[in-house]
């Protein structure tokens, strides 16, 4: 796609800083392949904790693990991928909330956490792409956009 739009090969694709054709274009590229879409949908003027709402690594992590945990068991053996952001202590104590939240020495949910450049990762800028495009449609924007990945939808949960 890159290519075909004639962008250099380390141009990055995020929602909110592309054009609606651009948006398009990537999430039809994207949508024939195989993969599935689980989200969840915060509203943030729903979360009653302060410490959630001041603490915003805190606040990443315990969303991410609600993802996890609520999987309905279809998430096993994962390999995790996340865009590196913040120091490294941020990053260690993710990987140790989630494994222990989650007690995944017993279920495992993941086998692997990796933190990555979404730069250099195709399918970190796809989370990107999807994650802004639900965002947008659960605001009542981007309508058109969202059916395109319709048929991807395995689950988007409203945070309450």
């Amino acid at each position: 796609m890159r290519r075909k739009l004639k962008f250099p090969d380390d141009v990055e694709f995020k929602y909110h800083k592309s054009r609606y054709e651009i948006k398009k274009q990537f999430l039809e590229t994207c949508s024939p392949f195989r993969f599935k879409i689980r989200a969840i949908v915060v509203k943030k003027n729903a979360i009653y904790s302060n410490f959630l709402r001041k603490d915003t690594d805190s606040f990443f992590n315990y969303i991410v693990m609600q993802v996890l945990r609520n999987s309905r068991k279809s998430i096993k053996h994962a390999k995790l991928k996340f865009d590196k952001r913040g120091e490294k202590r941020i990053r260690d104590e993710l990987r140790t909330y989630l494994s222990r939240q989650l007690d995944n020495k017993h279920k495992d949910i993941f086998t692997d956490l990796k933190f990555v450049d979404s730069r250099e990762n195709v399918l970190i800028q796809l989370a990107d792409m999807v994650a802004g495009c639900v965002a947008s449609y659960h605001k009542g924007e981007d309508v058109e956009l969202f059916k395109i990945l319709s048929r991807r939808v395995d689950d988007i949960w409203e945070f309450k």
